[in-house]
């Protein structure tokens, strides 16, 4: 039986709370079924093999894979527009001169009119959540009568019902934790805090995640006891049915013109999308506008270059901690900056001894000069593309880098495809009885 729920866990909380989805981790039916036929070729050939360290070999195929995403998404935003090699690497870049108050991002493909330009935004008010704040209670005594009490959590979908115990020899604060543990569990996308007073007294606090109101809504969730007396009377000692601050629409201007949001993240034109982080000071508003073109080459060479680095240090960590892990990924992926040294430098992306790269963006901007930008151009295409086919590798059988016994090789060239050996990690069996 295959042993996934540790490997979740340690998905989840190194990289489920960080890392936003964007449009290059949607595909169509003809990418996923290229993909499944890979994994599917994969397996038919794959030779069966002893995982040496379950708990070490799921969390370096998990590392491994996120790392080959993160070049993947990368590759893919630098071959938006029409094709042209050159095209690829000087994709728009958006800039704010404020990125305190409003932070921004180039989210068009190329293709976008040329009267997308520069603009001026004011933030008047951030979007705020709905927060219902409860009655502060002491912490040490208990307010409730024992029993077993219900409410409804009312969003604009559907309802949820909430039951629990008050038991003999709990405490207010017992209760308030109970219920703030009955929400958060709930994946309501409401978060429930236990506020202190500092007097010795807690309340409940209730806030959705989501902002703003829309023009037929009264609010973004409510909350009603059950009919009878006691939880009425339960209700009556928590208090959070009553909103406390009601959520907000953000306001700004655009160019002197009023608009407004229901988040504070949201899009213009299709081709800028703005976070609101603070309102603006008095008077003052924040220019929206493109890089210089030298500095959007730069810019975009950069993320492919981090996302390169990335992967190449998670195996450096693995390889210092056992070195027969860690360098078979090191030497496949630092052969691509390691074979092409001398072309690299010399367009300014200076190559260390273990395959890291680094810029020298003075050398850089002379390399991208018109009458080298030809030469510079190809050069980078061909080692985002080998890059790229790296990372489709790693990306479809990570296992092929993860610390192994192999038990048998199957009989190359007579087998048939194992579509069930197909896991959740696009070719990953991890199994502890292996």
């Amino acid at each position: 039986m295959s042993k996934i729920d540790s490997a979740y866990d340690y998905y989840v909380t190194t990289y489920g709370g960080s890392r936003k989805a964007s449009r290059y981790d949607s595909h169509k039916k003809s990418d996923l079924r290229k993909v499944y036929n890979h994994m599917i070729q994969s397996n038919k050939e794959s030779p069966l093999y002893k995982l040496s360290n379950v708990h070490e070999a799921k969390r370096y195929a998990i590392d491994i894979k996120e790392h080959a995403k993160s070049i993947q998404n990368v590759v893919a935003s630098l071959s938006d527009r029409y094709g042209g090699f050159s095209d690829s690497f000087q994709k728009k870049v958006a800039t704010s001169s404020d990125e305190n108050t409003v932070q921004v991002k180039y989210i068009g493909d190329g293709n976008e009119q040329n009267s997308a330009g520069a603009f001026d935004i004011q933030v008047n008010r951030l979007a705020s959540p709905q927060v219902n704040t409860g009655n502060y209670l002491k912490n040490d005594s208990l307010s409730f009568t024992p029993g077993t009490y219900s409410f409804d959590l009312n969003t604009a979908l559907s309802s949820y019902e909430f039951q629990y115990n008050v038991n003999t020899g709990e405490t207010n604060r017992d209760v308030i934790q109970k219920l703030a543990n009955l929400v958060n569990g709930s994946n309501l996308r409401i978060t429930a805090d236990v506020l202190e007073d500092g007097n010795g007294a807690s309340a409940l606090s209730l806030t959705s995640h989501q902002t703003g109101l829309g023009s037929e809504e009264a609010n973004l969730f409510s909350i009603s006891p059950a009919t009878n007396s006691g939880s009425l009377k339960a209700m009556d000692l928590l208090g959070i049915n009553k909103i406390t601050s009601q959520a907000q629409n953000s306001d700004f201007l655009l160019n002197g013109e009023h608009h407004s949001s229901l988040s504070n993240t949201f899009t213009i034109n299709h081709v800028f999308e703005l976070t609101l982080l603070k309102e603006s000071s008095a008077d003052s508003s924040v220019h929206i506008g493109f890089k210089a073109n030298t500095d959007a080459v730069a810019d975009n060479i950069q993320t492919l270059v981090d996302a390169y680095n990335g992967i190449l240090l998670t195996a450096g960590n693995y390889s210092s901690e056992d070195q027969t892990r860690g360098n078979r990924l090191i030497q496949d992926m630092s052969a691509v900056s390691l074979t092409h040294r001398a072309e690299l430098e010399g367009i300014g992306l200076m190559v260390q001894d273990d395959g890291i790269i680094s810029m020298d963006r003075k050398v850089l901007s002379d390399a991208i000069t018109p009458e080298r930008s030809a030469a510079t151009f190809a050069t980078l295409t061909q080692i985002k593309d080998q890059i790229g086919a790296k990372a489709d590798h790693a990306a479809i059988d990570p296992m092929r880098y993860v610390d192994k016994v192999v038990v048998a090789y199957k009989n190359p060239g007579h087998n048939f495809p194992a579509p069930y050996i197909s896991s959740i990690y696009s070719g990953m069996l991890l199994d502890s009885y292996v």
